[in-house]
């Protein structure tokens, strides 16, 4: 197992996960409205549709290895997407989370659909898992990348639901929304930049 690029899927996920955004809105409104109870549901729901996605972008990218210039067209696109991600993050707004208060039904259905219902997840993730898996990755090892995600981002929100909600950190977070957008963005942009130099 190549440790070193699993360590950089995992702190992609990371900075994914605790991304201000839809997701960190939906978790935070039904921690308020329904508990902590509903907000850990909501939280493990959105982990499963997130994993689910990990799982289908780990897949389908490992059948491309066997194609190597397939995969380099592939790699070369997903480090152009983190660029124009990192650019967009960058250059963020105030979000606006009044589109999201009546996004579905309550607890883990709705954690899981709004991240299954989200197509940029897949997009993001592909970029990602593009720039970091490796040629003989195991079926086994393919199952691991995707529950890492899964996990990862589970266990972000679960953490928000039960120890931030409602506390002047949570708030913080949601207030600089834009500071951690920007940070996150830059970090993207020096992966991408990073991983071009290194296949130059």
């Amino acid at each position: 197992m190549d440790y070193d690029n699993l360590a950089g899927i995992a702190a992609i996920c990371i900075m994914g996960a605790i991304s201000p955004g839809p997701s960190l809105a939906v978790v935070v409104r039904n921690t308020v409205n329904g508990g902590r109870r509903e907000g850990v549901l909501t939280s493990i729901g959105h982990g499963i549709g997130f994993g689910i996605y990990a799982l289908i972008a780990v897949v389908g990218l490992s059948t491309l290895l066997t194609n190597e210039k397939a995969f380099e067209i592939l790699q070369w696109s997903g480090a152009g997407l983190l660029i124009w991600l990192g650019i967009v993050m960058i250059r963020s707004e105030k979000k606006d989370e009044e589109e999201y208060k009546n996004s579905g039904r309550r607890g883990f259905v709705e954690g899981f659909m709004i991240a299954f219902l989200n197509p940029k997840i897949l997009v993001f993730l592909t970029a990602v898992f593009s720039q970091f898996l490796w040629v003989d990755i195991t079926r086994e090892e393919q199952i691991i990348v995707g529950v890492m995600g899964g996990v990862i981002d589970g266990v972000w929100y679960v953490l928000v639901a039960i120890a931030l909600a409602g506390t002047p950190m949570i708030n913080g977070l949601k207030r600089n929304a834009i500071i951690v957008d920007r940070v996150i963005g830059t970090i993207l942009l020096f992966v991408a930049i990073s991983m071009i130099l290194k296949a130059i």
